[in-house]
């Protein structure tokens, strides 16, 4: 009995110690500038308990294949459609541990101020990954400039590409861009779709300034809190994921970005 005492007592000081070490331990999460970094830096002054540190991604770097060499333990910067085109590439499952915020994608113009004056063979800039061309086509399909082939119904089912546009009727010329890349490109193009995060970064406010944007009601390109299967259950992973979804950084997404992100979290 005294030897099954003992290694209780062994088990439970280990687990002990396991759940320190995981307190203990800072959380690296990988997100891009504007505006996950910023509300994870908001995290940080309402949380401080929680070792967050953020790890702001650069032009260039896949924050998936960090967090699959365990470079870092979570991020956040996407969304389902783009993470399911990420898994099948790298051969890696992941888990979303929190649904936060979408960033509604904008059509933006330097030179029109409208789309009833764009002129014929306007030359309009997408990014260039799969899962955001798609969306982009669905937006200029939902502002009247493009119709779909009739098979594209749900942009949360269905990828589309420039192949499958049934009627141009202003013979738009679709270029495709990477996305970071987009909102330098506002001078040379007539139209430019950009991401919600790299509008921002460029000083646009996609509130007030896109032509059209995209709908907040049923968005399934909400922005997760991903993280490796075997963290899902961390400590520090739903802690963060707490407060991501909490109403207290809810109602600072909506005061700090006026309608251009958009929490997902119930009003508070």
């Amino acid at each position: 009995m005294k030897h099954a005492a003992f290694a209780l007592a062994g088990v439970a000081l280990s687990l002990s110690l396991v759940w320190s070490s995981a307190q203990a331990a800072a959380l690296r999460v990988a997100a891009d500038p504007v505006p996950h970094a910023e509300i994870l830096n908001y995290i940080k002054k309402i949380d401080p308990k929680l070792d967050l540190q953020v790890v702001e991604l650069t032009s260039g770097a896949n924050a998936n294949e960090l967090l699959a060499n365990g470079d870092v333990d979570a991020n956040y910067f996407q969304h389902v459609p783009y993470l399911k085109d990420q898994e099948k590439a790298l051969g890696k499952t992941f888990a979303v541990a929190a649904t936060v915020h979408i960033e509604p994608l904008g059509i933006y113009s330097h030179k029109y101020k409208d789309f009833k004056s764009l002129p014929n063979n306007a030359t309009v800039a997408v990014p260039n990954n799969a899962t955001n061309l798609s969306r982009a086509l669905f937006l200029l399909q939902a502002q009247g400039l493009i119709k779909l082939n009739s098979k594209f119904t749900d942009p949360a089912t269905t990828q589309a590409t420039p192949k499958d546009i049934a009627e141009n009727p202003k013979h738009l010329k679709i270029l495709e861009i990477e996305s970071p890349q987009i909102p330098r490109s506002l001078d040379d193009v007539d139209l430019a779709v950009i991401n919600g995060n790299y509008a921002l970064e460029a000083g646009l406010t996609p509130a007030k300034d896109a032509l059209g944007l995209e709908s907040a009601s049923h968005n399934p390109y909400a922005n997760i809190l991903v993280t490796n299967p075997q963290l899902a259950n961390d400590p520090r992973i739903k802690e963060l994921a707490k407060d991501l979804t909490s109403p207290q950084v809810a109602e600072f997404i909506r005061k700090q970005y006026n309608g251009s992100v958009i929490p997902v979290a119930p009003q508070s």
